[in-house]
Order: structure tokens, then sequence, then C-alpha cells
């Protein structure tokens, strides 16, 4: 249903201007493309709860095996910061379409080759050496893919709706992680040897349809006017990430910090799958449909909370969202030590489903608009992949905070409502960029200007 708003005209806010059908393509090249970026990294993760355990870290005891695994889901957000500076560069050196290209066809083969490799019982540690290899891969791709996406849908938008398109690049990782999590529902419920065996492969296998349809959409998308206008110009950054620290660090930390929020991810997809079932005995597969559920729910909501943000600013729909966050943790984990399922799917829809929510249709928009164009793909891959590594390590982080008893989630929810609350604060920090233009963003000795509406 959301889909269709991309093809609507409205007769105010300006989306029926000469440039809206190449803003809604962008948006929707940024939604296809990724979905299938986080449908790969979002499988991993899965896989790392509840499968990689017994297949690739075997021979020692479960606690063990299962804080290594999630270790090497932690390892991608490792390299993703790397993977910033180089893809953030070339981003802002050759252009959003190219290096977008390269970072989709890195994820793509990588996952499809986890999906070939030979387990622990065939190739000894290598296995475990290799899956780490594949997964700083998909790390790499990852770095450079949202802000890439955001970059490109931002500069091609329209006046008074950038929040609005922008927002479809983070609906698309709403969206993979649904097609996940629809791919491993069936797939767990396999009887365990069958799924030890072969079973865990197909969603992986599966990544290559994915890869065809979004390589498709991706590859005929024209480069951004406000980059190309940068060509002509001889303006293009020579050396993006050293201009960036020069001119833009606080707004740099400002997006490390709030991307903080990202953990609610990491939380809902990783670590509540291996504890529900480990300390609840709660099936995986009631917390696999949840997070469907509460993805549902987000994909529906996003475009309307992006529009909101068009309508009344950025900050206040992201610090609303964040604080939403920070509260809403508690219930979540009281809902999953109840073992109800209905109970279960309410407070995921929640926290994943409305106030995670907020906060994700609004990032796009807002983190991009602090940056020049000459220096926004760096600003952006820079900023969320060093704040995503508390998200990449928060289930492993979460394994060792948690006590015994049915009360030891609480030291678990307690770092997750700090980590949202310091976005929200760090948000509350940022100057509003919903009436500047798209010439004037990032420019601090510019005077905003209304855009028409």
């Amino acid at each position: 249903m959301a889909l269709k708003l991309l093809s609507r005209s409205r007769t105010k806010g300006g989306w029926n201007d000469q440039h809206s059908p190449l803003a809604a393509r962008a948006a929707l090249v940024g939604f296809v493309g990724t979905t299938l970026e986080y449908y790969d990294f979002i499988i991993y993760g899965a896989a790392a709860a509840l499968i990689f355990p017994k297949v690739f870290f075997v021979n020692l005891d479960p606690t063990t095996a299962t804080l290594l695994s999630l270790l090497s889901f932690g390892i991608g957000f490792v390299a993703r910061p790397v993977g910033a500076i180089i893809i953030g560069h070339y981003g802002d050196r050759l252009g959003r379409k190219t290096v977008l290209l390269f970072t989709l066809c890195l994820m793509g083969g990588s996952t499809f080759a986890i999906g070939l490799l030979p387990d622990a019982n065939t190739i000894g540690h290598a296995a475990p050496v290799i899956l780490t290899l594949l997964r700083l891969l998909q790390g790499l791709s990852a770095a450079g893919e949202q802000s890439g996406s955001n970059s490109l849908t931002l500069e091609h938008s329209t006046p008074g709706n950038r929040a609005f398109f922008s927002s479809w690049t983070l609906s698309g990782v709403q969206a993979g992680a649904i097609l996940a999590k629809f791919a491993f529902i069936p797939v767990s419920a396999l009887p365990e040897e069958q799924l030890l065996s072969w079973g865990w492969r197909i969603p992986f296998l599966l990544s290559a349809i994915v890869f065809v349809v979004a390589y498709r959409t991706r590859r005929d998308m024209p480069e951004t006017p406000s980059f190309e206008a940068l060509k002509k110009a001889n303006q293009v950054e020579r050396y993006p990430v050293v201009a960036l620290l020069r001119d833009y660090s606080p707004d740099v930390l400002r997006v490390i910090i709030c991307s903080l929020i990202s953990c609610i991810s990491s939380l809902t997809t990783v670590f509540a799958l291996s504890y529900a079932s480990r300390e609840f005995n709660v099936s995986g597969y009631i917390v696999l449909w949840a997070g469907v559920i509460g993805n549902a729910v987000a994909l529906f909501l996003q475009p309307f909370f992006a529009m909101l943000g068009d309508r009344i600013g950025r900050k206040p729909v992201f610090v609303v969202g964040s604080l939403g966050c920070a509260i809403m943790v508690f219930p979540y984990f009281l809902a999953i030590s109840t073992t109800n399922s209905i109970i279960i799917f309410i407070a995921a829809s929640l926290l994943s489903g409305v106030v995670y929510a907020a906060t994700s249709a609004i990032w796009p928009s807002f983190f991009g608009e602090m940056f020049e164009t000459r220096v926004r793909y760096s600003g952006m891959a820079i900023g969320t992949n060093f704040g995503f590594l508390a998200a990449g390590f928060t289930p492993a982080i979460s394994q060792s905070l948690v006590v015994a008893g049915p009360w030891g989630w609480i030291p678990v929810a307690v770092f997750i409502a700090c980590c949202c609350s310091a976005a929200a604060i760090a948000a509350a920090t940022a100057r509003e960029t919903l009436h500047t233009p798209l010439e004037q963003l990032g420019k601090a000795n510019s005077e905003p200007k209304k855009s028409p509406r």
C-alpha cells in the first residue's frame, strides 16, 4: 500500500514538479537495493543465533559457541567503519551510482559464498575463519550501501519532501528484514539434522534472486544533479574525509551518537532470538514471527512518519522515537518473559514497528542534511557506521550483561535504554533542516530559506 505513495502526485508540497518522477525512481532504487543488502546482512544474524554455534563453532560448550557466533556477527560491524572511510571516499569522488553498484555486487557475492561454505566437520578450523572473512566483506559492503542510497535519494528529492523520499532507504531495511525472517521461518521448522546439514543454506542461496532484481533496478539510475554540478564546476574534493573532519567534526560526532539507536535492531533480530529460546523456552519460530510483524508494521508506518517529518521537522520525530525506544525496551523483555506469543507480538510491534520506525523514517534525511554534497556520502557513512559498532556488538554485550533468573534481562534493558537516550540527546543538539534548500545544506553560515510547500 505504502509503495503506491511513490507514484502519487500531490497538489500541495511540490511533488508534481518536473523532478518528482526521478525522485520516486531514486527512492525505489534505494528501497530495492537496501532490501537486498539487509536481507543478506540480517539472515547472517538469524543464523548466528540459531545455526552457526552448531555448524561452525563445534566442540565447544553451548554458551561459548553462542558467544563466538554472536561475536562473528559483530565482526561485520567492525569492518563497517573501515568500509565507510574507503567507500565514502570513492562515493564522494566518483559518484553515488558507481559505488552503489560495487557494494551491491560485494554483498551479493559474499552472502552466496556463505551458503556454499563447508562446515567445521568437513574442513575443520578453516570453516569459522572463512565464515568470519565473508562476514567482513558483508560489513564492508553494508558500510557504503545505506549512506550511498540515502545520498542518492536525498539529492534527487523534491523540495518539501526530502524526508519522505529518502525514508524509502530505511523501508528497504525493513523489507529486507521481513524477507530474511520469511526465509528462515520455514527452514527453522525442519528436523534438526536436515536444518544443520543443508536447510540453513537455502536463505543464503536465495539471495541471488534478490540480487538480480536489485542490480537490474539500479544499473540505469542516473547520477544526482548536485554531484554532477560539483564535477562540472571542478569542485569535487580530492580527499573528502579530510574535508569532512576539518569542517564537520561536530556533525560526524552527532551522527555517531544518534546512530546508537540502531542497537534496537540487533537486539530484536539477534539477541532476543537466542535469549528467548535459551532462558524461557520460547520457540525461535515465535520470535521470528514477532520480528516479521514488527517489521511489517514499520514498513507501513515509516512513510507516514517521514511525511510528518516533512511537516513539523526532523528533530521532534527522531527525539520522540528515540525516547520511546528507551521506554519500550522494558515492556518488550517483560513480554518475552511471559512466554505468551500474543503479548510478544504486541510488544515487538510497538518497539520495532512504531517507536523505532519513527527514528528509521527520519534518519536518512536528518543525517544527510547535516552535510554538503561534496562530503555527504563520507559524512553519513563514517558517522553511521562508527555508531553502528554498538549495534553490531549489542548481542555479545547483552549476552555478557544478562544474569540468571526471570529478571536477568534488566541490565540489558538498561544498557539499551542508555543508548537510545544518548541518541535523543544528541539529536536535540542538531540544527533543524526542514526548510533549508538542498544547495545550502551543511553550510552553517548560510541563512536557511523556506522551500516551497
